[in-house]
């Protein structure tokens, strides 16, 4: 794993750490960087010994997006998006049993953000900035952005980032929820490795029950959902 360009990974005992590494155009996410992500995400998935999984980003930001030096390189709209899709970074890490966080500072912007927001946890350095800019350059969010954003902070502030173009930072993304905690930049990797040894620690059959039923439960009407947990919980020894 150690001879991906893009990022860079590292183990720390149950936990997975996986280092966006392009900080000469601040982790833009390009082709062979979601080919390097799909490899290494399928390895995390395929590892039972891994616990945790920490995402975040190397140099002066987490992830500025797509990078725009390929954006026209396809012949068509519908070649970009096949290509895009071709390998499912984003279910792949929607998917993962294990718990993630996302580690995030300075920009998250466009895919950088939905990266985040496919993660379990968010925990944001002070100077971190958020945004979903696409409207604005005349495209949809494609990635998850239209549906994670209102999922974890309301249809209304969700509309404000992705038809608004609005930008936030670090404090009012606390205060939306988008966020679970902000911490000085210094202290980011500490708090985001404290907070993965934390969930490393509970029963793993029980983080995957747990992980499991509030995802998928918002897909379900509500007495589904709640019916749902009852059998689970039954099943889960006391």
């Amino acid at each position: 794993m150690s001879e991906f360009r893009t990022i860079l990974f590292e183990r720390d005992g149950e936990i997975a750490r996986i280092t966006l590494n392009r900080p000469h155009v601040l982790n833009a996410y390009d082709m062979e960087m979601r080919d390097d992500l799909h490899a290494v995400l399928s390895a995390v998935r395929d590892d039972a010994s891994l616990r945790v999984l920490v995402l975040a980003g190397n140099g002066r930001a987490f992830c500025s997006g797509g990078d725009v030096r390929e954006f026209g390189s396809a012949p068509s709209p519908v070649v970009a998006r096949d290509v895009r899709w071709r390998r499912d970074v984003w279910g792949l890490l929607r998917s993962l049993r294990q718990p993630t966080i996302a580690a995030v500072h300075g920009h998250a912007a466009g895919s950088g953000l939905e990266m985040a927001l496919l993660c379990d946890f968010r925990v944001a350095a002070r100077d971190a900035v958020f945004s979903l800019p696409e409207t604005g350059l005349g495209m949809i969010p494609g990635v998850v952005g239209t549906q994670t954003a209102p999922r974890a902070i309301g249809v209304g502030r969700a509309l404000d980032l992705v038809l608004g173009g609005r930008t936030i930072d670090a404090r009012e993304a606390a205060r939306v929820g988008l966020v679970g905690s902000v911490v000085a930049r210094s202290r980011l990797t500490d708090e985001s490795l404290r907070l993965a040894r934390r969930l490393a620690k509970i029963d793993e059959e029980l983080s995957v029950q747990v992980k499991t039923l509030v995802h998928r439960g918002l897909e379900l009407p509500l007495a589904a959902a709640l019916g749902w947990e009852k059998l689970l919980a039954g099943r889960i020894p006391q």
